[in-house]
């Protein structure tokens, strides 16, 4: 005891790492137990509360024990950045947002149009049901901006539903004062013939002579570089359910059918009228069924005017890899997320370029051997 504090010290002998009591048993640092009670300071005269502290210096180990070596900072690698339109993924360390936004040309689909130009380098193409039950294009352009698409044509109603989920902005020729009230309302961007990076080819016949050079207007559309939303939820392959035979089949709008037929890992479209080596290599195609109803007016021939409607719920059908999956859809608005559903769960679309068949619930579907 020294001055109300008690040192107590112990020499212990310790068996070897392996626990053998032998001459490879080896000496312990002293542990020392440092009680302290009620000390009195007699300078001051104070009375201290109770205290206790025990300090234990060990150095039992073994001289011969090994030291756990240290664990490496886990690092995460960086997840890969992806295309919004196709899913995509960007080679390391590059971002998908641009300062441009994403483009949706309306290119005519008659045979009037061909050759059509600009498809092979689209992400994304929507078919449409116009006048007369034939159909018109919307082609969406972000990943790349050819310098020529076209013929360009007048852009409908549809258009809106079509192109909000992603803030696109539409590329025209025009549209009837009803389409683009219509189209203001619905806060919707379009860029008309005028404007500087049209022009007309003197080749074709002048309603369908209407040409966009999309790197000058998307200049013109300069924006802070961010990445839209993806306009699908993407998956893989694998994950798919299992679906039906489909290599070829025909979708029929009433007065224009599109035919399609699986080769070499996607499906090509018979009836295209790109030119040769533009085509667009669809992954996917997708169709969804959608109410159509009378625009409110007549285009130059007097044909009727139909807009279809891309929100609500319908039913739909995944064509992939040779296969056909039975599913339905749902929009929650023009601005709203479309999602799948197959089995009562999520379907998500496989990674790639997709076109989709906005198909009134009047048309048909047809599998062919």
């Amino acid at each position: 005891m020294f001055d109300g504090v008690r040192l107590d010290a112990a020499h212990e002998w310790a068996r070897s790492p392996d626990g053998r009591e032998d001459g490879a048993a080896h000496w312990c640092p002293p542990r020392f137990t440092i009680g302290v009670t009620h000390v009195r300071s007699r300078s001051l005269g104070l009375t201290a509360a109770l205290l206790s502290a025990a300090l234990l210096l060990t150095g039992c180990g073994g001289g011969d024990e090994k030291k756990e070596p240290k664990a490496d900072p886990t690092v995460e690698s960086a997840v890969p950045d992806t295309w919004p339109l196709t899913g995509e993924e960007l080679p390391e360390g590059k971002s998908a947002a641009r300062n441009h936004p994403v483009l949706v040309a309306k290119i005519d689909n008659t045979s009037s149009a061909s050759p059509q130009v600009g498809l092979g380098k689209a992400d994304l193409v929507f078919e449409e049901m116009v006048e007369g039950r034939m159909t018109r294009l919307a082609a969406f352009f972000y990943s790349q901006l050819p310098k020529e698409v076209g013929p360009v044509r007048s852009m409908r109603g549809t258009d809106i539903d079509i192109v909000s989920p992603v803030d696109g902005i539409l590329v025209t020729s025009g549209a009837a004062p009803i389409t683009k009230d219509r189209l203001a309302r619905a806060g919707v961007t379009f860029i008309e013939e005028g404007a500087e990076g049209f022009r007309r080819d003197p080749s074709r016949s002048q309603t369908y002579s209407v040409m966009a050079d999309l790197k000058v207007l998307g200049k013109s559309k300069k924006v802070d570089e961010v990445r839209p939303d993806d306009y699908f939820v993407f998956g893989a392959p694998e994950d798919l359910p299992a679906g039906k035979p489909a290599k070829a089949f025909d979708v029929d709008f009433g007065n224009h059918t599109t035919s399609w037929s699986f080769a070499n890992g996607s499906y090509v479209n018979e009836t295209s009228l790109a030119g040769q080596g533009d085509e667009f290599p669809a992954t996917n195609v997708l169709v969804i069924r959608v109410k159509a109803s009378y625009a409110g007016y007549e285009d130059l021939a007097n044909n009727r005017v139909y807009d279809s409607k891309f929100h609500g719920k319908g039913k739909a059908q995944l064509f992939h890899g040779g296969q056909v999956i039975d599913a339905t859809w749902r929009k929650d608005g023009p601005n709203g997320a479309l999602t799948l559903q197959a089995g009562g769960a999520e379907l998500k679309v496989p990674v790639g370029r997709t076109w989709v068949e906005l198909l009134p619930e009047e048309g048909s579907v047809a599998l062919k051997r």
